[in-house]
């Protein structure tokens, strides 16, 4: 990671050179889960994956996590593992173990951690499983591991993380403790609804077999 001192003497970062291979990174994992997507639609299977949508976190948002972590900016790149991310979203709770079947079988990716939010949520509610991975990328100084994570949920826990994650920013990971405890419940709630859609996950399945053939 090449760094250099600015005119105060702080330690600055070449930081579009340092974010290259991230954002590579995210554009192949996108155009290979996006056909690993397509090949389910082509044999006219169930796909477990709705959508798929990846990103670099900002420079700020390094930088912030970094302070709060005390992480030295040299330890960075190996100590904040979602600089890079890639987030699947499935139809159904069982998708998401499919997808991370998938992911293991997988022979262009290393696994080096995986967190099951679901199974074991976290306090706030949060549920989702998450897939620590490095993913080799070709650079004009040769092959470089970069650490990546993939976050694995359904329709219903996106939109309880994504309203989670605007009300953070809001009170700058302060919520109070009323919107807490509605978020806790909300959580429950979107939970309870991908246990009913399980139920009737076999009439879906033919629904879809239905109209593709359509």
């Amino acid at each position: 990671m090449k760094k250099r001192l600015n005119q105060g003497g702080v330690m600055a970062m070449n930081w579009e050179q340092i974010l290259a291979p991230y954002k590579q990174v995210v554009e192949e994992l996108k155009v290979k889960l996006r056909g690993m997507r397509a090949q389910f639609e082509y044999e006219s299977q169930h796909t477990p994956i709705e959508f798929i949508t990846g990103r670099v976190k900002p420079v700020a948002s390094i930088i912030e996590k970094a302070k709060k972590r005390n992480v030295p900016f040299e330890r960075i790149e190996q100590d904040i593992q979602d600089i890079a991310g890639l987030r699947i979203v499935c139809p159904f709770v069982e998708d998401i173990y499919t997808v991370v079947n998938l992911i293991r079988n997988r022979e262009d990716l290393k696994i080096i951690e995986e967190k099951d939010y679901i199974k074991k949520n976290k306090d706030s509610g949060y549920r989702s499983f998450h897939v620590i991975i490095e993913y080799p990328v070709e650079t004009i100084h040769g092959v470089k591991m970069i650490i990546t994570e993939i976050q694995i949920r359904t329709l219903a826990m996106n939109f309880w993380a994504t309203n989670e994650h605007s009300l953070n920013y809001k009170y700058k990971g302060r919520i109070p403790a009323e919107i807490k405890d509605r978020l806790r419940g909300a959580a429950e709630a979107a939970f309870k609804l991908d246990e009913e859609m399980s139920k009737i996950r076999s009439e879906v399945h033919e629904a879809q077999r239905v109209f593709h053939r359509l």
